[in-house]
């Protein structure tokens, strides 16, 4: 049950965290354009308005205009934690050993490279105790444990996008 609920809360909270976490909060558009650089709640607000008002982001994003990119990505931060809610116990005995097919399939999800896979095992070994703080550590927990010690490895860095 409580794994349900905490399921629950992380689909519901994940599209808010990542727009909080997000460096451009408003997207692309018009809206965009018109209160770039500008800070706070009030331009951000006008901005998105704007944006979803007109509802230019369609044609930005497949003209690569109206500072839309035309090779973006989309990131979804919930599937990440939704597999390490589901395969908490594989995923712990994967880690603990560095190596394993829900370890192999995170970093798959995660989006890293093949090269950079058996530096990736190696850290969750060396970090197991970290990552899976207790046995009833929560999936938003050993996301944040996984995206500090990415972040912190020079090779690894640039897969430190988990929330």
């Amino acid at each position: 049950m409580k794994r349900n609920i905490t399921l629950g809360v992380i689909l519901a909270l994940a599209p808010v965290s990542m727009v909080l976490a997000a460096s451009n909060n408003v997207g692309c558009g018009v809206g965009s354009i018109i209160f770039k650089g500008q800070s706070g709640v009030a331009p951000q607000v006008l901005a998105v308005t704007t944006n979803g008002t007109l509802g230019n982001q369609t044609f930005g994003i497949s003209s690569g205009t109206l500072g839309c990119a035309t090779d973006g990505v989309v990131d979804t931060p919930a599937k990440v934690s939704m597999f390490i809610d589901t395969n908490m116990d594989k995923l712990a005995q994967d880690m603990s050993v560095g190596s394993g097919e829900a370890l192999n399939s995170l970093a798959d999800l995660i989006g890293i490279e093949d090269a950079a896979k058996a530096r990736f095992f190696s850290m969750t070994k060396a970090h197991f105790g970290e990552i899976v703080s207790s046995d009833r550590v929560a999936a938003l927990d050993v996301m944040a444990s996984l995206n500090r010690l990415l972040a912190a490895d020079q090779d690894l860095a640039i897969y430190a996008r988990l929330g």
